[in-house]
């Protein structure tokens, strides 16, 4: 029970992410975009770190059912997310330049689904263990800071007013705890056997997703040579990092 009070805590670190618009509000254009440009090339990193050295590994060290169940949820995971994003018509807009405006409100409904699975894959991972669950917290919050920037810019640009962006934002963050919650009890109560198994491979699909269809291409984005260099070199540095995290939380 105390890994399931961690996973709260956890989320709701996590929804406060939301919040980050407000360095819109307090940064010049030309230096957030700089800052947002280093941040997607190092979540990028980390969404791909967290996949292939923390989940999988920690998937396959649970299994039951041999390696192969495991890379087919992984792949899995990879669809689903594919096919979430078609269908809802989520995307990321880091630059905060996405020429939508009643799709504004469709993105709060999409980012709400997708924080819901942060919020599963949160309490899935503490339930592994502890370690997994700061991990996996971190790597989704990470992420989750040029998202929520992108997520304002849309509100703003499609006449929310800034403090009613950040509202609505929260309340679409919220929906993380809520995933808690509900893969908690999915996990605990027999409702769904194997459940954690199931979703640690899933997930790693999904943070592989994002990295490549969405952040990396953001990356590709730039012509200019010596910034396109800074980006991969953050994403490299992102990678690493995960790695320590790996090699030297272990001990």
């Amino acid at each position: 029970m105390t890994n399931f009070y961690y996973a709260l805590l956890a989320s709701s670190v996590v929804s406060l992410m939301s919040f980050a618009g407000v360095l819109t509000l307090v940064l010049t254009d030309k230096i957030l975009n700089k800052v947002l440009f280093v941040l997607i090339g190092f979540s990028a990193g980390t969404l791909m770190g967290g996949a292939f050295f923390h989940l999988i590994p920690e998937a396959l060290s649970e299994t039951v059912d041999g390696m192969l169940s495991i890379f087919v949820w992984v792949i899995v995971g990879f669809s689903v997310f594919f096919v979430m994003e078609r269908l809802i018509k989520w995307r990321h807009c880091h630059s905060g330049k996405c020429h939508v405006h009643s799709f504004a409100y469709m993105n709060l409904v999409g980012d709400a689904v997708h924080n819901f699975i942060d919020g599963v894959v949160i309490v899935a991972t503490f339930m592994t263990d502890v370690n997994l669950g700061i991990v996996t917290t971190i790597t989704i919050i990470l992420h989750e800071i040029p998202q929520e920037i992108g997520d304002f810019g849309v509100l703003i640009y499609a006449g929310v007013g800034k403090f009613r962006a950040l509202f609505y934002n929260f309340i679409s963050a919220l929906t993380a705890i809520l995933g808690v919650v509900v893969g908690y009890f999915l996990s605990e109560g027999g409702v769904v056997p194997g459940f954690p198994e199931a979703l640690l491979p899933f997930a790693a699909g999904g943070f592989i997703y994002i990295a490549a269809s969405d952040l990396i291409p953001e990356l590709h984005k730039e012509e200019k040579l010596s910034k396109a260099f800074l980006a991969f070199l953050f994403f490299v540095i992102g990678i690493v990092f995960m790695l320590a995290v790996k090699v030297y939380g272990a001990e």
